[in-house]
């Protein structure tokens, strides 16, 4: 792939995952002031991760473990956040969240912020 075309489609999925930022979870800021969104709650467990990484039981990667939790809701911006008691949605997750993640990190193709959307699908796979 040419390095111009690489760059085209890794700014677009940059503008895709952009739309994280409307995506409104059932969880309220410290504050109590409002609802907060998918990119506010994978910036703050990011920053969770690099923070507290020295009071884990095991070493962890801390890059590895931001990246992950930097991505792991962006499949939302298709699938939805599912309410952990909503026991109708629960049913479809995996199979919206999946099909979610073939469709945004495809657009990445070449070198992707997440390396392979086998990365993804490992996260999802596991929760």
């Amino acid at each position: 792939m040419e390095e111009k075309e690489r760059l085209k489609k890794q700014l677009d999925f940059i503008l895709e995952v952009d739309k994280v930022k409307n995506i409104f979870r059932q969880t309220y800021l410290a504050d109590g002031n409002r609802k907060e969104n998918d990119a506010e709650h994978s910036w703050h467990l990011a920053l969770m991760a690099f923070v507290f990484a020295d009071y884990a039981n095991e070493k962890i990667d801390v890059l590895k473990t931001m990246k992950m939790v930097l991505l792991h809701d962006v499949i939302e911006i298709d699938a939805g956040d599912t309410y952990a008691y909503d026991t109708e949605g629960n049913k479809t997750k995996r199979e919206r969240e999946l099909k979610a993640a073939d469709r945004i990190f495809g657009r990445g193709k070449g070198k992707r912020p997440t390396g392979s959307l086998g990365f993804c699908r490992r996260i999802k796979e596991t929760s």
